[in-house]
């Protein structure tokens, strides 16, 4: 493509990601944004959603995986609501930083409550399961039985329609050590759920501050990177995490034979 050269000799108008015809579902992944009181992890957020917001073309959805409070506190909860006012469609789900209460009652606008905060979102062709992977006081992650039984109703619900499912905790080692200790645990159990539903297309998640690709019962697994901070590799440097690089996002894009194409863009200053 030569530069400046209208797009739709390419198959692409109007901001719509369309080529030859095939349907495309684009989806902004952003994770770990844990906004406190520090100005510092309010600036990095506001930088990702501005750029979000402020895309010319369009995306179908942007999906957060989690850690949106950093102590689970209201006032925190205010700030986030502020961050995901925007245009754009935004699906979210809670980490091991987030407080079912405050969360349900600023986010939700529900009745506080500490039972798993689960909730389904159908987008454009596609259905995205919002799992809490969550469990209240500790860091690592677990799919409560109820949560795997509304999930399959999800799924028997969206027919043929492709299903993402979606929540904080990886449930596979990542070969980090850190992050590897405060894992999902009982993933058995949800891959045999998903094992036997055809229409789940990929496993989103996101709490390791790190972008990171895999499979979780033969299906694509996707790690969001950190947006308040980045996750160092143990062969990388002594630093568990490194607060000064970047923020990134990914880009998920689903066409008609249901694959999955992913990309990532690191959100500097000025972008």
């Amino acid at each position: 493509m030569v530069a400046n050269e209208p797009c739709t000799q390419y198959g692409l108008s109007q901001g719509r990601y369309t080529l030859n015809g095939a349907f495309m579902l684009v989806l902004a992944h952003v994770s770990d944004i844990h906004i406190d009181s520090d100005q510092r992890s309010i600036e990095r957020a506001t930088r990702v959603f501005d750029y979000l917001n402020g895309l010319p073309g369009d995306i179908d959805a942007i999906l957060v995986t989690g850690d949106l409070a950093d102590h689970g506190l209201a006032e925190e909860y205010e700030k986030v609501a502020k961050l995901f006012s925007g245009p754009r469609t935004l699906l979210h789900c809670p980490g091991n930083h987030d407080s079912r209460g405050p969360y349900r009652e600023v986010l939700l606008g529900e009745s506080a409550g500490d039972g798993p905060i689960n909730q389904a979102h159908r987008v454009g062709e596609a259905v995205f399961a919002m799992c809490d992977s969550s469990i209240p006081g500790r860091s690592d992650g677990f799919l409560a039985d109820e949560t795997l039984e509304w999930l399959e109703t999800v799924l028997i619900d969206a027919g043929d329609a492709p299903v993402f499912v979606c929540f904080h905790h990886p449930p596979v080692l990542l070969h980090v050590p850190f992050i590897d200790g405060i894992k999902q645990n009982g993933e058995d159990r949800l891959a045999a759920l998903i094992t036997r539903y055809p229409n789940v297309v990929a496993v989103l998640c996101g709490h390791a501050h790190t972008s990171a690709a895999s499979t979780f019962a033969g299906l694509p697994l996707l790690v969001a990177p950190g947006v308040v901070s980045t996750l160092m590799l143990p062969w990388e440097t002594d630093k568990i995490v490194d607060l000064e690089v970047p923020p990134s996002i990914a880009f998920h894009v689903l066409d008609d034979s249901r694959r999955l194409t992913t990309h990532y863009r690191v959100i500097s200053p000025g972008l």
